[in-house]
């Protein structure tokens, strides 16, 4: 029809009882902040850049697991008083998540900054090789002086000079323990050996799990209460705990310190948090402890790159590692005073009066009642999460050490604003379930017969799309006009049978 704003098509569609046109659904995810190198010490940036080059990767994953990777080196040599006179103190202690489809390479990108890690790993490897044979030979003269203190002790009592044979006896069963070794990161841990790690490794330990989904749901299991538990100590990073089983007897940790970094896929994301936030196992901030999760937009451009890495960039982060991984606290100006577990510094004035209004707007948001319990909880933690951060950025930017400087906080602050964006995104599929079902619905109607009956749904078994999730995604789908519904008369006794045919256009569209 001339003059017309609709299409021969369209006109069919109004013709048959359709709207023209289909609205569409709204954008499932929000939008995330891409990653700036800017964000990371200074001495980092040209290694992540490299990676991520190479690896045609998002530079977000391994720019994550190398600030939870330096986070682990630092552990509770160190920590930071956010407060200019209070005694609050914050552990530098960072759990993270690339989240991402199984063909990002999240796995590898990770790994490659954890390399680090494991040149240290084989640093104290040797080390302890090396203790281990000094100690066995102390204990082979320790052997001989025990039998002549024996000897000793026995002469003694025959001279009834009992005060002599005590000290002999006390003397001798002084010996030192056998050297622990250094370690710095465990895949595949039971939470007992884990304790029995931190017992010898006071200043903390690093898990890498490459599926964190598993990890998660392990914790979510009947009967794993004290393991959860120990794990939200852990993450502070500040207090003990003490494992009491048959068979490995009492464990006692002095201090709990564990940083964690993997990799999780968004249907399962999707799936542990929608029950997290329904008030399942998961629903007790643990999984938003995982304040470096990051969920970025891959590009759609691949270009095959074949180059050396950057050997110098890798010696310059290497560099960074290796100084951290043996501070001398009150050299860099950290004080301890009697009673404190952990040398500290604080922010300068500049950063103070910074931090103070950053924290006093953070306070502010989490009381307003605009925000999502799950949400809430999460972006409550950057309460430690900026100080961590800034503390970090000083420690590696500036050998020297002092007080952490404002430009320090400043980056600190921008990652905050980085990885808010992407929390949105990681909760938004929990918080909104209707309408991501509606969008993995909408994406196989072109499957389904024409027309199709709930159960055609969802004995199919899609992700989402359950009993529950069927129901939801097609009232969504009602709504946008997607599908409209009719009724076919049933047997005489029997309920009416509710079928959906779908949009003309949407057929159309597969074809």
């Amino acid at each position: 029809m001339d003059g017309s704003p609709y299409t021969p098509d369209e006109l069919r569609n109004e013709a048959l009882g359709w709207s023209a046109r289909v609205e569409e659904l709204p954008i499932a995810l929000p939008p995330v902040e891409p990653f700036a190198d800017d964000l990371l010490p200074v001495a980092l940036r040209p290694w992540i850049s490299d990676i991520a080059q190479r690896m045609q990767c998002p530079p977000d994953y391994p720019a994550v697991a190398a600030m939870i990777a330096l986070a682990s080196v630092v552990g509770r040599q160190i920590a930071i008083r956010p407060k200019a006179r209070d005694d609050w103190t914050v552990v530098p202690n960072l759990w993270g998540a690339v989240i991402g489809r199984p063909a990002l390479l999240k796995t590898p990108a990770i790994a490659e900054p954890l390399r680090m890690i494991a040149a240290l790993e084989v640093l104290a490897r040797q080390d302890h090789d090396q203790a281990a044979k000094d100690f066995e030979a102390d204990t082979l003269v320790r052997e001989a002086l025990t039998k002549d203190a024996k000897a000793r002790i026995a002469r003694a009592v025959k001279e009834e000079n009992l005060g002599l044979a005590q000290a002999i006896a006390v003397e001798s069963l002084d010996s030192p323990e056998a050297p622990a070794r250094r370690r710095y990161l465990t895949q595949d841990s039971t939470v007992e050996k884990l304790g029995e790690l931190l017992r010898d490794n006071p200043r903390g330990i690093l898990i890498f799990r490459d599926e964190l989904v598993g990890f998660l749901k392990v914790l979510d299991q009947e009967g794993r209460e004290g393991s959860r538990a120990f794990f939200l100590e852990a993450w502070n990073g500040t207090g003990a705990f003490t494992f009491d089983r048959i068979g490995r007897g009492t464990v006692e940790i002095p201090a709990a310190c564990v940083s964690i970094i993997g990799a999780i896929q968004p249907g399962p994301l999707r799936d542990y948090l929608s029950a997290a936030v329904a008030g399942g196992a998961g629903d007790d901030g643990l999984v938003q402890r995982f304040q470096l999760a990051v969920w970025p937009d891959p590009s759609r451009e691949w270009v095959n790159i074949d180059q050396w890495p950057d050997t110098a960039a890798r010696q310059a982060a290497r560099a960074v590692f290796t100084r951290l991984d043996s501070l001398d606290p009150p050299a860099i100006g950290a004080r301890q005073e009697e009673g404190d577990p952990v040398p500290w510094l604080r922010f300068d004035p500049e950063a103070q009066d910074a931090f103070d209004g950053w924290r006093e707007e953070l306070e502010h948001r989490l009381r307003d009642d605009d925000l999502h319990p799950a949400l809430e909880s999460h972006l409550a933690k950057f309460r430690s999460l900026v100080p961590s951060l800034a503390l970090l950025c000083r420690l590696a930017d500036h050998p020297e050490g002092g007080a952490v400087d404002a430009p320090s906080l400043l980056r600190a602050l921008a990652w905050g604003e980085y990885l808010e964006t992407h929390a949105r995104r990681v909760y938004s599929p929990a918080l909104t379930p209707e309408l991501f079902s509606a969008i993995e619905l909408h994406r196989r109607l072109r499957d389904l017969p024409e027309p199709f009956t709930q159960r055609d749904v969802y004995r199919r078994h899609w992700r989402g799309l359950d009993i529950r999730g069927t129901k939801d995604a097609i009232q969504v789908l009602l709504d946008f006009g997607h599908i409209r519904e009719e009724e076919t008369e049933g047997p005489p006794i029997g309920r009416p049978s509710v079928r959906y045919e779908v949009h003309p256009a949407i057929r159309r569209a597969g074809r």
